[in-house]
């Protein structure tokens, strides 16, 4: 069993291109989550071209996420992707870098920044040391690229399902079963349009 985890979580870099369909990438609407009883996760659109180079890519807007109060400080998942959606298991990032295209149509962020996050057994950190540019009612020249720090000062743990006993970053990072971007720190729910394109995990 050990064996058919070690492949499962090393050497999978990963390249969403958006070209065949949203491979599984959803925004996180905590609100009806709370109504329904059962996590609320809306899958997010796919067009054919507009993307990189006409390529095809996803979007989303607020009609598919709210306000997940839980989080600390409260967060908005717009996107947000488990790797066991696509029968996938838990990846290492140490030593990753991560390259993607974001961005916004009339997009109102109202003071918030906009982060990567990691998971792993009920317990998110975001990468709150590299907020991310979202570029404004077209694609950006070129990708942004980053690194993972394993340096818990460089990130937030938002939340955790045992408040008082959270995964160290460490132990998410080198497990992670989930990943996707946030909106923090704004001073009413983010509304608007946001894409992403060409996604890659260098590992």
């Amino acid at each position: 069993m050990s064996t058919k985890i070690d492949k499962l979580i090393k050497n999978q870099n990963v390249n969403n291109d958006f070209e065949i369909g949203p491979e599984s990438w959803c925004s996180y609407d905590y609100h009806a989550s709370v109504i329904t009883g059962t996590n609320n996760f809306v899958l997010a659109t796919h067009e054919i071209t507009g993307g990189i180079n006409d390529s095809g890519y996803i979007w989303t807007d607020q009609t598919r996420w709210s306000a997940d109060t839980p989080e600390n400080p409260i967060s908005i998942l717009p996107l947000i992707y488990y790797r066991k959606w696509m029968n996938l298991g838990p990846i290492n990032l140490i030593d990753s870098k991560i390259s993607l295209y974001l961005r916004g149509d009339n997009l109102q962020l109202d003071g918030a920044k906009c982060f990567f996050w990691v998971l792993y057994n009920n317990t998110r950190w975001h990468y709150t040391d590299v907020p991310l540019v979202i570029s404004e009612n077209e694609w950006a020249n070129e990708p942004q690229i980053f690194s993972l720090s394993t340096d818990e000062s460089k990130w937030n743990n938002s939340w955790s399902i045992i408040p008082d006993k959270p995964e160290s970053l460490l132990a998410v990072i080198t497990n992670c079963e989930s990943y996707g971007f946030s909106f923090v720190g704004f001073k009413k729910e983010v509304t608007g349009r946001i894409s992403i394109d060409q996604f890659k995990i260098t590992v």
